[in-house]
């Protein structure tokens, strides 16, 4: 049993010695043959002898343990060293993650307390964005005032730049006129100085001739006392002589039976010697006065008179007379209009007598277009020998160059009167007392001395153009023509005033213009003018004074400016809305923005693109073929005339 127990603790021993697998295939091993030995009856010893063994075998087994455990350790002493530096490394970044971690806490606690003045911030950010509205709003609404008056001063320089350049335009022509003029005057000076040398010869001669007849009358006055004593006896003889013839006439009378008188045919010719051909010209074209004989004439006398003395060199077929007489006419014609260029009632008296001249060579000339006006009568006191229609054109020349020199003198008369007449004077009553605000009254000496001028003074000088034309027998056509310019003359200078000056564009100035029109629109009535077109030249002027009354601020009111307005251009109609001016405080100023609404629409309309009318514009003049009743047969040439070197045949 002792032995057993022994055996067993051995066991264990070896057990613990060898552990695992090993232990146990040992323990098997020994087990197996100390059971045998134990059964052989098998001494302890040999049992301690395979403890030896197994001793032995466990300490080697434990040597080559403790190897591996040493190499072990050596890596777990590596590892550890590894792990060491890395521990150092972490704890250094678990340092810088804590420093890491302590700004965060700092920024969270400044965000912290930051957040709570987010919304005080979001409240002042939403006022600030309702502020940048109501800027925005105001940059855009004062962006908008700035490019209306960037477009108002655009238009209005434009304008400015028409309105100098059409002034420039203007003063070019002025100045081309005054060249002309002043070429014109030094040839007439040249002239007069080769007239006063001529008079200073003929001076000295007269002054010899006068010393000569001063001895001559003293001789003569001698001879007439004797003559006038022979003069009173043969005066008391020839009234005793006139005393029996009498007597005598009335006993012959009473006896003899009264005889039926044959009355003379006339041709409707006027006779005159060659010689008289200086003297015909002088007296009836150079030194008639038409102011003195226009009373007693019948219209277009001179050219009757004239063309009857051409009808007598056709009638002699003497081509040299006819062509003589012709060109002395012609120069006659232009010499008087010359010396005369600035008298109204010259000018009118031979533009007449021309045109009906060159009527009076169209009636009897032959031609058959002419022939069918004329009576039968008429027709036998036409041309026979020559074809005057070169001649005809030549005087339509002169007469045309008579019809312009005619017009300037009207224009010189008549300008100094538009203005105040039809602009500056009141009509209307009411509105003297209105002047619109911004404006002085003109102190210039010029218009001081221009307001007596009133829409009468106009209507007064358009009278007594009419009357002088109706006078000298100024074809009805013709004067149509004359009164068309007139009109015409008035209507652009007027317009063109009101176009350069600010204080004539309101509502009231446009009332006073629509007076004056219907003033002149009478007076065509008055003289049965209505037909003559003159109305028809001052639709423009028409149209500007309604521009100024109607109303001027919707679309609508844009529309119908636009439509109406067809005789102005764009520049025109924007001018005078620009230039716009109350009169009160019941009107309004015109918006740039509905400048620029009528602007857009005009954009479209063709036309001239001038601010200015030209007022210098003559209209093209025609001399219409107008045959006339007369009958030369009948034609008497008045003695004042001084032509009793002519031959009635």
């Amino acid at each position: 049993m002792i032995f057993c127990s022994s055996v067993v603790k051995m066991t264990e021993v070896t057990r613990q010695l060898l552990g695992g697998v090993q232990e146990e295939m040992h323990i098997s091993s020994l087990n197996e043959n100390g059971l045998e030995q134990i059964n052989e009856d098998e001494t302890l010893f040999s049992a301690f002898a395979d403890l030896g063994k197994a001793a032995r075998f466990v300490e080697s087994h434990s040597q080559a343990e403790r190897e591996r455990y040493v190499s072990e350790m050596e890596s777990l002493k590596y590892k550890a060293e590894h792990l060491e530096s890395e521990n150092s490394q972490l704890q250094k970044l678990f340092q810088e993650e804590n420093s890491t971690n302590d700004n965060i806490r700092m920024e969270v606690t400044r965000l912290t307390s930051e957040n709570l003045v987010i919304p005080q911030l979001k409240q002042q950010v939403s006022e600030l964005q309702m502020q940048k509205g109501e800027l925005e709003t105001r940059l855009n609404a004062q962006g908008t005032k700035m490019k209306e008056k960037m477009d108002a001063i655009s238009t209005e320089l434009n304008s400015t730049l028409n309105e100098e350049l059409d002034k420039r335009r203007w003063l070019e022509r002025q100045k081309a006129d005054y060249e002309r003029e002043k070429e014109e005057l030094e040839r007439r000076i040249e002239d007069m100085e080769e007239e006063n040398k001529q008079l200073k010869k003929q001076h000295q001669t007269e002054s010899e001739a006068k010393i000569r007849m001063r001895q001559e009358a003293s001789r003569l006055i001698a001879e007439n006392m004797d003559f006038e004593e022979q003069l009173d006896l043969k005066d008391r003889m020839i009234r005793k002589l006139q005393k029996q013839i009498k007597a005598l006439r009335a006993s012959e009378i009473a006896n003899q039976i009264p005889a039926a008188a044959v009355p003379k045919e006339y041709l409707g010719m006027l006779e005159y010697k060659r010689d008289d051909e200086s003297k015909l010209i002088q007296n009836i074209i150079l030194d008639l006065k038409p102011r003195g004989v226009v009373v007693s004439m019948i219209p277009g006398l001179v050219a009757h008179i004239l063309f009857m003395c051409i009808r007598h060199a056709d009638y002699l077929s003497d081509d040299g007379k006819l062509k003589s007489l012709m060109n002395a006419i012609v120069g006659g014609i232009k010499q008087v209009v010359t010396d005369h260029r600035e008298d109204f009632e010259m000018l009118s008296f031979w533009l007449a007598n021309t045109y009906h001249l060159i009527n009076s060579l169209k009636q009897y000339s032959g031609e058959e277009e002419f022939l069918k006006h004329n009576t039968p009568r008429q027709n036998k006191n036409c041309l026979q020998h020559f074809d005057l229609s070169e001649h005809r054109q030549i005087f339509s020349d002169l007469a045309i160059r008579i019809y312009h020199q005619f017009i300037t003198v009207i224009e010189k008369n008549l300008i100094p009167m538009i203005v105040p007449g039809m602009l500056e004077h009141e009509s209307l009553q009411g509105i003297s007392s209105m002047k619109p605000t911004g404006f002085r009254k003109r102190s210039s000496s010029t218009y001081e001395d221009t307001e007596a001028y009133t829409i009468s003074s106009i209507l007064q000088q358009l009278s007594y153009f009419h009357s002088t034309m109706s006078q000298h027998g100024t074809d009805p056509e013709l004067i149509k023509q004359v009164v068309k310019q007139q009109f015409f003359l008035v209507g652009a200078s007027t317009l063109n005033n009101i176009l350069l000056r600010k204080d004539m564009c309101s509502c009231r100035k446009g009332m006073q213009i629509r007076c004056n029109i219907s003033y002149l629109e009478e007076w065509l009535k008055e003289k049965d003018l209505q037909h003559s077109n003159a109305m028809d030249t001052m639709e423009p002027l028409s149209q500007v004074a309604w521009l100024l009354q109607v109303n001027k601020s919707t679309d609508e009111d844009a529309k119908e400016i636009s439509t109406k307005c067809t005789e102005l251009n764009a520049v025109q109609i924007i001018k005078i809305l620009n230039s716009y001016t109350p009169i009160d405080d019941f009107e309004k100023r015109v918006s740039p923005s509905f400048v620029r609404k009528v602007q857009s629409l005009l954009q479209g309309r063709g036309g001239s693109t001038q601010l200015m009318l030209d007022a210098q514009y003559h209209f093209q003049v025609t001399f219409p073929f107008s045959p006339s009743p007369q009958a030369l047969e009948l034609v008497q040439v008045p003695s004042s005339l001084k032509l009793g070197f002519l031959t009635k045949i």
